[in-house]
């Protein structure tokens, strides 16, 4: 941790989440209950601390803004200020409104490992894409700075933990107690939230760009609802409620209720207790209440959605949980439930500049990997025989075959409701239709052949900080080349799986670098740029980092 750069009383943050044209949520973790306060252009804004298993948190709603105002702001607890920290270089933290009508500069990405910054860990795992920009973000050099940041899963990793998590394993229960070296349940995750944000500079970056998050599976665990049968055997594992339980319970506090706005925040089941107990003076610890909901959510996604929608401007984001809501049933699979699955049909609407799809998991990949995944359904669920049978169930754990391709039906019902939307029967047709994404650990273009005035695109930003081993990185190359396209098409056809209502090309990559993609709209046109953190030619030193373009795509509507 970094002992240097913390306040006693304030744990963690201030995170900027949510912000509108007139409000701006910032987000905290204390070291006991208190009163936290935002000051910002002259006013305050106070918010009593709720607990949860000991652990102190406080969303403060700063409302009553001007529309596209900029202002410094400073957090203090029970009227001591602790943010910004005493001494520290980096810019004031800031909360910046939108704009009436404004265009979207937003930023994305996926897949950040919460490891040290020095130079060996530079040297195996990349630099921090991250990291690199904030540090140009606060030198001043950056012309704009986005109005979003997006991170579309995989934020912590419970199943691959660092040296420094694995010190705190130790101490508390010993690594030889299961799950080992894994994140247990929810006192773990705090830490493990911790490490990934206590860093100096990402902090800071966290503190002044407003963010939106969704989980993917290592938030949880590796293949987490891949399949019926990956279901079945976690049930038995006797660790495995408290891991789910203080997963989605942390995952709740840390990253979802900041994704809501005001108004959907308060029909929020949680939130509308402690904000009631709150106001009647009742001091109360919701541990049970979050285990037992989080527990609910798991084994009824039904009586929760972690889904969500906004828009900016001319431009809809839509957020949709592609882990939690699966149909798992051999005969009867979907990435999306019935329920989900409705909500994203009733969320994808015309008469917007831009709709953005923001899925953890792309929509399309190279063909030779959607084939291949697609194939490994049918078999895992009984095209070839069981004997087969058994052995595509350990080929699609094995090599993580469990993106939409490998859940055939959602995909086929998903790109349909994208082809209405582009052919205008859901309103005005937009100027793009931009699924983002990531998890793959490589980053592409690809667009889908289509006569129309709509361009639709799949935009992949994998990893912030997670870079691939060669020889991963090879056979993803090799996916994608033309032969092992069609014979992976050949053996998915075979199998009786249909083709697909939607063809694509890669228009750009693969590239394997560690990156922070950003995209910009421009009326019913749209510009994205990737940059990675790379280390220059001097000492190493951060001072020596660089922010390098990977790669820039102009969409231009037809």
């Amino acid at each position: 941790m970094y002992k240097g750069d913390v306040d006693d009383d304030l744990v963690l943050g201030p995170l900027l989440r949510y912000v509108d044209e007139t409000s701006a949520a910032i987000w905290v973790e204390t070291r006991r209950q208190g009163q936290v306060t935002v000051r910002a252009a002259g006013r305050e804004w106070t918010a009593a601390t709720f607990a949860v298993h000991g652990h102190h948190y406080a969303l403060v709603q700063a409302d009553g803004l001007e529309p596209g105002s900029v202002q410094d702001y400073s957090v203090e607890i029970d009227g001591r200020e602790v943010w910004p920290l005493p001494g520290s270089t980096l810019p004031p933290s800031r909360i910046a409104t939108l704009r009436p009508g404004q265009q979207l500069r937003l930023a994305f990405g996926s897949c950040r490992v919460s490891l040290p910054h020095d130079e060996e860990s530079n040297k195996e795992h990349g630099v921090d894409a991250l990291r690199a920009y904030a540090r140009h973000m606060a030198s001043g050099d950056a012309d704009k700075w986005p109005d979003l940041v997006l991170v579309l899963g995989d934020q912590v990793y419970a199943d691959e933990t660092s040296d420094e998590m694995r010190e705190f394993i130790e101490k508390r229960r010993g690594l030889d107690d299961p799950p080992g070296t894994e994140i247990k349940d929810f006192e773990e995750y705090t830490h493990l939230y911790a490490l990934a944000w206590m860093e100096p500079t990402n902090r800071w970056l966290l503190s002044t760009l407003q963010s939106a998050m969704i989980f993917d599976d290592h938030d949880i665990r590796d293949d987490w609802n891949t399949s019926a049968q990956w279901r079945r055997e976690m049930a038995r594992v006797p660790w495995w409620p408290a891991r789910i339980s203080g997963g989605l319970a942390t995952y709740w506090i840390y990253q979802h209720l900041g994704n809501l706005s005001p108004a959907n925040r308060a029909k929020d089941e949680i939130w509308a207790q402690i904000v009631s107990a709150q106001e009647a003076g009742e001091h109360r610890d919701w541990g049970d209440v979050l285990d037992a909901f989080a527990t609910r959510a798991d084994e009824n996604p039904d009586s929760y959605q972690w889904s969500f929608v906004r828009d900016i401007g001319a431009t809809r984001i839509v957020v949709v949980d592609s882990r939690s809501a699966r149909v798992l049933k051999p005969d009867d699979r979907s990435i999306l439930d019935e329920d989900e699955m409705m909500w994203l049909d009733q969320q994808l609407r015309g008469d917007f500049d831009h709709v953005l799809i923001g899925t953890s998991l792309p929509l399309l990949l190279a063909h030779g990997l959607h084939n291949f995944e697609a194939w490994s359904e049918a078999v895992a669920c009984g095209a070839w025989g069981k004997r087969v049978a058994v052995a595509g169930e350990k080929i699609r754990r094995a090599v993580d075959l469990e993106h939409w391709a490998a859940f055939h039906e959602g995909f086929q019902r998903v790109a349909t409701m994208v082809l209405e939307l582009a052919g205008g029967k859901r309103g005005k047709p937009p100027g793009t239709i931009t699924f983002l994404s990531g998890d793959v650990h490589h980053s592409y273009i690809a667009e889908v052949r289509l006569d129309a005035k709509t361009r639709i695109v799949q935009a992949v930003c994998s990893p912030i900080r997670n870079q691939l081993g060669r020889k991963d990185a090879a056979f993803l190359k090799l996916l994608g080349h033309g032969f092992l396209s069609r014979t992976t098409g050949f053996a998915a056809r075979r199998s009786g799986v249909e083709p697909p209502v939607v063809e694509w090309d890669i228009s750009q990559g693969p590239w394997f670098d560690n990156n922070l993609a950003t995209l910009e709209t421009d009326g019913r046109a749209m510009t994205m740029r990737w940059e990675a953190g790379t280390m220059g030619k001097g000492d190493g030193s951060d001072d020596d980092q660089r922010l390098e373009v990977v790669a820039d795509f102009a969409i231009d509507p037809r």
